[in-house]
């Protein structure tokens, strides 16, 4: 008799807790304590149980991982890892603005184009009524059964 393995994969989103203290600072290298510290102030904000048990996500290590690069290699602050994680937010923010005005200005550009389309088209069926500069004159009978050219005075 054979046994038959059935493997279930479970695909988790970047941003859920699944990680307790200890193991998101095993993965990201760190002391629990130095997460504590990094949640206070403000640079890290984990989800939370039911129970109140912090649960850190893939994202979560991520940015730890992050700002221990920032201060460990580059050398900087807390101070100046917490700008540039604002000025990144800035501009991811700017990014999207920009591909949203991107995407209107496209489509903008397009109704213009249709819209000068339709223009053309209404033009060439208006009758000109100016040749070389001059008033077209186009015979016109009047009441007194006299004739006389349109633009002349009766």
């Amino acid at each position: 008799m054979s046994t038959r393995r059935v493997t279930t994969r479970i695909e988790l989103s970047d941003d859920r807790g699944v990680f307790m203290i200890s193991v998101a600072a095993e993965l990201a290298e760190m002391h629990p304590q130095t997460l504590r510290m990094y949640e206070q102030r403000g640079l890290i904000a984990p989800k939370r149980s039911p129970k109140g048990t912090r649960l850190y996500s893939h994202a979560d290590v991520e940015r730890l991982r992050r700002i221990q690069e920032l201060t460990a290699e580059d050398g900087m602050n807390l101070a100046g890892v917490e700008r540039v994680f604002e000025l990144e937010e800035q501009l991811a923010a700017m990014t999207d603005k920009v591909a949203r005005l991107e995407r209107r200005a496209k489509t903008l550009a397009a109704e213009v184009a249709r819209l000068e389309e339709l223009r053309r088209s209404l033009r060439a069926e208006i009758v000109p009524y100016v040749r070389g500069g001059a008033l077209v004159r186009i015979p016109v009978q009047r009441a007194d059964g006299k004739g006389t050219t349109q633009g002349e005075k009766a």
